[in-house]
């Protein structure tokens, strides 16, 4: 595919057939991928929770603008290094059904892995994150705590709500992405973007798998409200709301805008 002088959908219809044949070629690989997405959320997260805790130490309520920057930097990394996010795959997989590229148990099939393989990638990522030296014998008021602490606070409403414009922005700095040709164009996009949920607490259930895990090994789980129930709550409600955000309002909104006659396409 001449990636440079393909339509928008022709790049997202490309990029989903790579999923497809990968899982159907080497599945392995693909696991392996998806629990990369976490490491690299997981490295994100950390850098920014313990520098927004710094910084709100020496300037109280500067400390979310330098987290939401500095957890920008995670989808850089994912994008860059080619792993495999849930929340993306939502698009990619509504689009496909729609493109008529994959039937929708498939489709269900290749969601479900990546997300589960996420999940596991989280875990695995911070409970060895909670190791380091960094955050050995964190105070109980550490930005870390407190910011995971509010996301298990708020009304199932509100999760679901934030989660559907978590993944409008992730999925809009993936499809910028495609559309620029700079790689330094590129980076800058999905900081700002990215900078948008992450700043204002906006749900991804993705990113929770990491932030919840980091916060639970670092605490020995003893982290205010968090409660089997209060996760499940949290992390059920959100991936609904991704999947709203991503998968219909971007992936299927789109697919469809560009099924047209007109000259006016992506």
């Amino acid at each position: 595919m001449d990636a440079e002088n393909s339509t928008l959908m022709q790049k997202i219809d490309y990029s989903t057939r790579k999923k497809i044949d990968l899982v159907h070629n080497s599945v392995v690989r693909y696991i392996f991928r998806a629990m990369l997405a976490c490491l690299f959320l997981t490295l994100g997260t950390a850098v920014a929770v313990m520098i927004g805790d710094k910084v709100d130490h020496f300037a109280h309520g500067l400390g979310k603008i330098v987290y939401a920057f500095m957890f920008s930097w995670s989808l850089v990394m994912i994008i860059y290094m080619n792993a495999e996010l849930g929340t993306s795959n939502m698009m990619y997989m509504t689009t496909g059904v729609y493109q008529k590229i994959i039937k929708p148990g498939k489709a269900l099939g290749i969601l479900f892995l990546c997300i589960f393989c996420n999940l596991i990638g989280g875990i695995l990522a911070g409970y060895l994150m909670s190791l380091t030296s960094a955050f050995h014998a964190l105070p109980a008021d550490h930005f870390l705590f407190t910011a995971v602490e509010g996301k298990l606070q708020k009304e199932p409403l509100q999760i679901f709500i934030e989660a559907i414009f978590a993944n409008i922005v992730v999925n809009t700095a993936v499809i910028c992405t495609m559309r620029m040709k700079d790689d330094a164009g590129k980076v800058i996009a999905m900081i700002f973007i990215i900078f948008i949920f992450a700043f204002l607490g906006f749900e991804h259930v993705i990113a929770n798998f990491s932030s919840f895990s980091l916060a639970f090994f670092s605490s020995g789980g003893h982290v205010p409200g968090m409660t089997l129930g209060s996760v499940s709550t949290n992390l059920s409600l959100a991936l609904l709301g991704n999947y709203v955000g991503g998968g219909l309002v971007i992936g299927l909104g789109y697919a469809w805008l560009n099924r047209t006659k007109s000259i006016y396409k992506d």
